[in-house]
């Protein structure tokens, strides 16, 4: 404790350019700051600071001291503020982001489940998809869904997102069902135009990735109304597995290309980096990850299609 309230000393010194004014904030004596300095200086076997009668200044020494000096005293209080934390009750408002389809069908229930655990947590959520910036315009924690882009926020996976190629019976019954990927070619497909390259769906087939290009009469941002489309007989659709699943369970749809199923992604919650993660994020982002993954409940109706 003696090194730390030395170390406490030296930095009120250095940033109040003054033995007094440190002493002030410290509440002690001028001389016992003073003294503290001296010791310190003798402790370590070097001169900090530059006395003169009209200011004070680092030395080399002392100005490479003072940077591991602060980060230091910043690490205990960020310790013990976690600590803290660990017992503190979550609490407050909490600015959410999400895919529009996702969060009507999965992150609407989920919340409300999540509040009548936490009671104290306020929800201000935001349903679009749009990329917003978490930083700029404040918010908390943000549900993405794909690949992620680069960036500095922290990113935790809370369940695989699987998609899968389905129609429904009525349109393989006119059309007939695909056996391989480049059937496709001959099909209309559904195009889901919020990605880059609405028109080549990939696959994987023997370890190897292959792209088909596809083509359609239907073009949307949305995948719900792809869905309906799809439901409705009006063609093949790629579709995630959190959207597709209840029509996949009902027979609406039925599951084709089965071994070829196109690369799946995640879904991830993401929040900015910061030091100290807040209670309140700490236990959506927990409460997420058990709910959802990481098997998540809508994968249950994704089967391998009988022969024939």
């Amino acid at each position: 404790m003696d090194r730390l309230d030395d170390m406490l000393a030296f930095i009120k010194v250095v940033d109040t350019r003054s033995f007094t004014a440190a002493a002030d904030r410290l509440n002690l004596s001028k001389s016992v700051v003073s003294r503290r300095i001296s010791e310190l200086e003798n402790r370590l076997g070097a001169r900090l600071l530059n006395r003169t009668t009209r200011k004070l200044s680092l030395t080399e020494v002392g100005q490479a001291f003072y940077e591991r000096c602060t980060r230091i005293l910043a690490d205990l209080e960020e310790a013990e503020r976690a600590v803290t934390d660990l017992h503190a009750a979550p609490r407050g408002r909490l600015k959410v982001n999400a895919p529009l389809s996702f969060g009507l069908l999965h992150l609407a229930p989920a919340i409300a489940a999540f509040m009548e655990r936490y009671p104290d947590i306020e929800i201000d959520i935001d349903l679009n998809d749009r990329y917003v910036d978490l930083i700029d315009e404040g918010y908390d924690v943000a549900v993405r869904i794909g690949r992620l882009r680069d960036s500095s926020l922290i990113a935790r996976r809370l369940a695989p997102n699987r998609r899968v190629v389905c129609a429904s019976p009525a349109y393989l019954e006119r059309h007939g069902t695909p056996q391989v990927p480049e059937d496709l070619a001959n099909h209309h497909c559904l195009l889901y135009t919020n990605v880059p390259l609405a028109e080549q769906w990939q696959f994987r087939v023997n370890g190897e990735t292959r792209t088909v290009r596809v083509s359609g009469t239907l073009f949307a941002n949305n995948g719900d109304i792809l869905l309906s489309a799809a439901v409705a007989g009006r063609g093949i659709i790629v579709s995630p597995t959190f959207l597709a699943g209840p029509a996949l369970a009902a027979g609406q749809l039925r599951c084709l290309l089965f071994d070829c199923m196109v690369t799946e992604s995640a879904v991830y919650a993401v929040y900015p980096q910061n030091r100290h993660l807040s209670p309140k994020v700490r236990a959506f982002v927990d409460f997420l990850a058990s709910r959802f993954g990481p098997e998540p409940y809508w994968d249950e109706s994704i089967r391998r299609p009988e022969p024939g």
